[in-house]
């Protein structure tokens, strides 16, 4: 997969409400009402991400996890970076 333009990755966020590109990667916060209900989120992420071989950068706190995608082997952000996070937001609602 050939890395994306900024241009192509400030379009394709249009259409992913809170997705923020910064520092060659693409990240999101998500809001939990309980600890286990964002852990749960990431076990259904986590499964997605091994079958699409394409696992995201992840930091749990409490009632929250920040979902951060970048292709750590193109050194930026591809289409499967955006498909990843449309699948996360089909998970997510």
């Amino acid at each position: 997969m050939a890395l994306l333009s900024n241009k192509e990755i400030d379009s394709a966020l249009k259409y992913l409400d809170g997705w923020i590109f910064s520092n060659n990667k693409i990240y999101k916060d998500f809001s939990f009402d309980t600890y286990l209900n964002g852990i749960e989120f990431v076990n259904s992420l986590a499964r997605i991400a091994e079958e699409k071989n394409h696992h995201p950068d992840l930091n749990v706190g409490w009632c929250r996890v920040e979902v951060i995608f970048t292709s750590h082997d193109q050194g930026g952000v591809t289409d499967q970076c955006i498909e990843m996070a449309k699948m996360v937001e089909s998970i997510f609602k």
